[in-house]
């Protein structure tokens, strides 16, 4: 006897509607804050654990220029972004993979405004003793993802396969 019969084989092949999909997506992007960005440069691989922020699909994170992740970014922007909630158990496990181009905005760079909305900045000022009257001029890196993967066990409970798939339309 299993305490989750529906975690049981067969698994379900149902895909979620697109905008049932975007919506667990888009929840699962606001309610965490950690991440692993993937990227590569000369000495191989590199995962590295950052705070983000999010707006739409779209994560957002500051990182010193000199760091190895900016290096490899301005080597290759090609990234991958793990996001994951907490673990009890297979039935609670939910995650997405991101895979896309970091761009990297400068201060002075026009698509900026639009992303630092969404970037609650002050908490960080606050945490290094800077101003939260002054806005930052850190560098700024957003990936807008292409694709992504989404894994949630939970939805074989409704006949849908645990791994989704989703894709940016052309268009956007």
């Amino acid at each position: 006897m299993t305490g989750h019969p529906w975690l049981a084989e067969p698994m379900p092949a149902g895909r979620l509607p697109r905008e049932r999909l975007e919506e667990r997506i888009l929840n699962l992007l606001a309610s965490q804050n950690m991440c692993v960005l993937a990227t590569t440069g000369d000495d191989g691989p590199l995962a590295t654990p950052v705070r983000y922020y999010s707006l739409g699909f779209a994560v957002m994170f500051t990182a010193s220029p000199k760091s190895p992740k900016m290096r490899n970014i301005a080597a290759d922007p090609r990234v991958s972004v793990g996001i994951f909630a907490p673990l009890t158990g297979l039935a609670s496990s939910r995650g997405a993979q991101l895979f896309g181009r970091a761009r990297v905005l400068a201060a002075d760079d026009a698509d900026r405004a639009r992303y630092w909305a969404a970037f609650r900045w002050e908490n960080e000022h606050a945490e290094q003793g800077r101003s939260v009257a002054e806005p930052p001029r850190d560098t700024l890196i957003v990936i807008e993802p292409d694709r992504i993967v989404y894994t949630e066990h939970w939805l074989r409970r409704e006949g849908f396969a645990a791994r989704q798939f989703w894709r940016r339309p052309p268009h956007d």
